[in-house]
């Protein structure tokens, strides 16, 4: 067999949204917006929502994001959430990212923490939220290629976790906001 038989296939082209992102300096305060694939290609400091979604037992659901995401294609997302767009408040920008990649709403979003994420070209102030939810989900096609259940330390122990949703569960484990059933 040849080296090129043995190659992995080619992953698909990322697709970039076109959409405009929330731009902050260095302390967090908003300067202005672009598009993602500006604030993609000149790594500025922008926001984002972490939702970590919970079940009775006190089961994280991870998403498998698909091969077509920008950002760690086909890597396990240990949070729902994503890039806050221009003029968008971050707890709006929450609730739609729980909308829209597991059709969850009307549920209490409650606010664990913020942090700062850097690392993979990325420049984030991040916000953390948890939810807990026994319903069903709505995955969006895009985004989510599936979705499953584990104890937070099964979760954390993933190899494939993104590194951004682990510096989430890891922080809100510590401030205790992941203990005992829901």
């Amino acid at each position: 067999m040849t080296d090129d038989a043995l190659a992995s296939p080619p992953l698909p082209a990322p697709q970039i949204a076109d959409e405009s992102i929330q731009l902050v300096d260095a302390r967090n305060r908003p300067c202005g917006s672009a598009s993602r694939a500006t604030m993609r290609r000149f790594r500025y400091w922008h926001r984002a929502t972490y939702i970590v979604v919970r079940n009775r037992q006190g089961e994280l659901c991870v998403q498998r994001r698909t091969l077509t995401k920008e950002v760690f294609p086909g890597g396990l997302d240990l949070a729902a959430g994503g890039v806050v767009g221009a003029g968008e408040a971050v707890h709006r920008a929450a609730r739609r990212e729980l909308a829209e990649e597991l059709g969850i709403e009307g549920v209490p979003l409650r606010h664990a923490l913020d942090f700062t994420y850097v690392g993979e070209g990325n420049h984030i102030f991040c916000s953390a939220y948890r939810v807990d939810y026994e319903g069903p989900l709505r995955l969006q096609a895009e985004e989510v290629a599936e979705v499953f259940w584990l104890p937070p330390a099964e979760a954390l122990a993933l190899e494939g976790a993104t590194p951004d949703t682990r510096q989430a569960v890891e922080a809100m484990l510590a401030a205790g906001w992941l203990e005992g059933a829901a």
